[in-house]
């Protein structure tokens, strides 16, 4: 074995050695796949698309002309500039003709030099040489005229009328453009005499002089235009710059004193500030009407023409003052619709629901505490339906948002053990609310008039506690608004005693969508839209009672004003008793035709799935906190908030931290709080560098006796009340 071994070794050796030096020494190798680079075939750019390409992206073309609304109404600001030219044209030469007069009368009279000997106290001293230079210019001036007189005769004479016409040309053009209107020429600001009207262009200094009127600018300051005014309905929309340090949201504010200057009411008047990529805080949308846009008839609801809806789409609510169609969504969220009587609230309300009444894979639950016929017609859709105001009915609405309540627990439980395909998080998706086996279809309770059922005081006991059924009910309410829409329950709320004693505080804050209507006083305005919306510009206290149907709607989502607007003012659709009645009859159709009629609608009043012990479980600290805590009016609470943070140690807070601190406007808020037994006074005060100055603020001491005040008289009203 030890030769084999060894031959073999030797030859391998020997071999080895023979193989290498016949082979060279070579890079080395690499694993790789080889391909061959065949280039993209170039493709041409048509010459259209180059230009429009360089068209929308070179600084030299005016920003005004890259669009087509922006060109559209170049042209015709071009075209109406040009029709006017002739009379501008006249009207500049007889303002330079008035202007050199005055120009010549000031250099003959020896203005100037006079003015240096009055300033001087020479008067007297110089009055010889004055007088005597006042007779050379007068001497001057004579000889002048006669000769461009002289001249003008040689001239016609020798060359005929052609030259003399050329000299009145230029004579012309030089007086024209001595008596062109610029922006602060003192003598030369044209003024309207009679009343004050926009005209049918938007001039641009008429936008400044009306910011300028409403003292929204300085008098030295001016706007820039970042879109010229573009007619946009029946009515103007321009989009200006305001100066730095000027802010957007005191234009939108103040709304009511620049539709003053422009002489329009402020109901033809829309300011929004810009938001996103394309605004800043300075910048600022204005739309002014023509006309009042809601003096017309009101238009009829378009569902009329649509044999059915999905729940998921936006529901077609009203159109605005711009008559833009706006649609407000449901799904998700919750609303609220506050009005005093007779504005239009209830069909408001119903509009909401036609959207959903359309479409058959919904469930609805109506409670109608006014007791009328209004909500007659939903009988024939509704899974559950009651019409009444008695104690009865109350508790019946409790039952319902407890096996709602217990209803929403069970979704999120089911949703959990579903595939992430089929429900990627934890809420309703349009798959699952339409899959039969799943049984999760999306849920809507509109309850009108729902200040009936939160101040009633009937008894009832709540695992071993007593609270009265308007506190239960406003429980649950508030946990069904915070955690239900995920799950695809939607709660909508009527009432026409939008106050702060009816319906509770933290209620309000978790309502999603709001929509007000015509109220008695911008606090319960407040109470529908949201705390300090009547010192951001919107107050439905101010809406006309003419205007019908006529309310401020702040959407809990985006519509087609745009995702970043605050709130705005909508006229909703028009849908009578009639309309009503068919819209019923077609969503009971479909749900006949989709096998989904159920409850009170198919004649069959299902049982109550009730788990009160798991209601009470559920909303157990609501009831305890907000038993203890009424509600203040604003700006009483905002101030209760913000010095509950602020306020430790102290005596006294200054009106101006108050005010920078709320985002209020000042004028409003001392009156408001002196309405409320908060009147301001002065005080001293230690600034940041240690300096003590002397400024107006509210006594803590103060503040407290007027919250104690407020606490005892809503209890005296509660024990009257009790008492009744």
């Amino acid at each position: 074995m030890s030769w084999s071994s060894e031959s073999v070794n030797g030859d391998g050796s020997a071999l080895g050695r023979t193989r290498s030096r016949d082979l060279a020494e070579a890079e080395p190798i690499l694993d790789g796949e080889l391909v061959e680079d065949q280039p993209f075939a170039a493709v041409r750019t048509s010459w259209r698309r180059r230009f429009k390409r360089w068209w929308q992206s070179s600084p030299r073309v005016p920003r005004s002309l890259k669009t087509k609304p922006q060109a559209t109404q170049a042209v015709k600001d071009w075209t109406a500039a040009l029709l006017r030219s002739p009379r501008r044209f006249l009207g500049a030469v007889v303002r330079g003709i008035v202007t050199a007069a005055r120009l010549w009368r000031r250099w003959v009279v020896v203005r100037d030099y006079r003015e240096a000997a009055e300033e001087s106290q020479k008067l007297a001293d110089k009055f010889g040489d004055i007088r005597e230079l006042t007779l050379f210019r007068w001497k001057v001036t004579t000889a002048v005229l006669a000769a461009l007189v002289l001249v003008g005769v040689l001239v016609g004479f020798l060359y005929g009328e052609r030259p003399l016409w050329i000299a009145g040309a230029v004579a012309s053009v030089a007086l024209a453009v001595l008596g062109r209107q610029k922006d602060g020429s003192p003598g030369r600001k044209p003024s309207l005499a009679g009343p004050r009207t926009l005209t049918w262009t938007m001039d641009p200094q008429v936008l400044v002089d009306a910011f300028r009127d409403a003292k929204l600018i300085g008098k030295d300051e001016t706007l820039r235009l970042v879109e010229r005014a573009t007619r946009v309905g029946d009515g103007w929309a321009v989009t200006v710059d305001l100066p730095a340090t000027r802010k957007a949201a005191d234009v939108v504010k103040n709304r009511e004193a620049l539709a003053s200057a422009l002489a329009v009411d402020e109901i033809q008047l829309i300011v929004e500030r810009v938001r996103g990529n394309g605004g800043h805080a300075g910048r600022v949308s204005m739309w002014v009407a023509d006309e009042d846009p809601y003096a017309t008839p009101p238009l009829r609801s378009p569902l009329l023409g649509v044999r059915q809806w999905d729940a998921w789409r936006a529901v077609p609510f009203g159109r605005d003052a711009r008559d833009r169609r706006i649609d407000l969504p449901l799904v998700w969220t919750s609303l609220l619709v506050g009005a005093i009587p007779r504005q239009g609230k209830t069909f408001a309300t119903r509009l909401a629901a036609a959207g959903l009444i359309l479409d058959p894979y919904t469930r609805l639950y109506v409670a109608d505490f006014k007791a009328g016929k209004d909500w007659m017609a939903a009988e024939q859709v509704a899974h559950r339906f009651l019409s009444g105001d008695d104690a009865e009915h109350v508790l019946a609405l409790k039952d319902w948002l407890v096996e709602l309540v217990s209803e929403v627990q069970s979704r999120y439980r089911r949703m959990r053990e579903l595939d992430d395909e089929i429900c990627p998080e934890s809420k309703i998706t349009p798959a699952i609310s339409r899959d039969a086996s799943l049984n999760m279809p999306v849920t809507a309770i509109f309850i009108d008039e729902v200040q009936v059922p939160l101040e009633d005081r009937t008894p009832v006991d709540v695992q071993g506690k007593k609270l009265t059924a308007g506190e239960y009910i406003g429980d649950l309410l508030t946990w069904l608004a915070k955690k239900a829409p995920a799950a695809g329950i939607v709660l909508v709320l009527a009432t026409q005693r939008p106050d702060s004693k009816t319906i509770p505080s933290g209620l309000r804050a978790v309502l999603g969508s709001r929509f007000a209507l015509r109220v008695m006083d911008w606090r319960d305005s407040n109470i529908v839209l949201g705390e300090q919306m009547n010192t951001r510009g919107y107050d439905s206290s101010r809406l006309l009672p003419s205007h019908k149907g006529v309310g401020i709607l702040r959407p809990d989502g985006e519509t087609q004003a745009g995702a970043d607007v605050l709130a705005m003012i909508v006229r909703t659709y028009y849908m009578p008793g009639e309309d009503w009645l068919e819209i019923c009859r077609r969503g009971r159709g479909l749900r006949e035709a989709a096998g989904t009629l159920t409850g009170h609608a198919a004649g069959q009043d299902a049982e109550l799935l009730l788990d009160s012990a798991a209601a009470a479980k559920a909303i157990s600290a609501p009831p305890a906190q907000g038993a203890a805590q009424p509600a203040l009016p604003e700006p009483l609470s905002a101030v209760v908030n913000y010095l509950g943070e602020h306020g430790q140690g102290r005596e006294f807070v200054p009106t101006a931290e108050l005010i920078d601190a709320l985002d209020v406007e000042p004028n409003a808020f001392g009156r408001q709080m002196s309405e409320l037994g908060c009147r301001s006074d002065r005080a001293r005060v230690a600034g940041e560098d240690g300096t003590v100055r002397q400024v107006r603020g509210y006594h803590m001491a103060d503040l407290r006796v007027a919250i104690a005040a407020h606490c005892d008289e809503r209890a005296v009203g509660t024990e009257r009340d009790d008492g009744g």
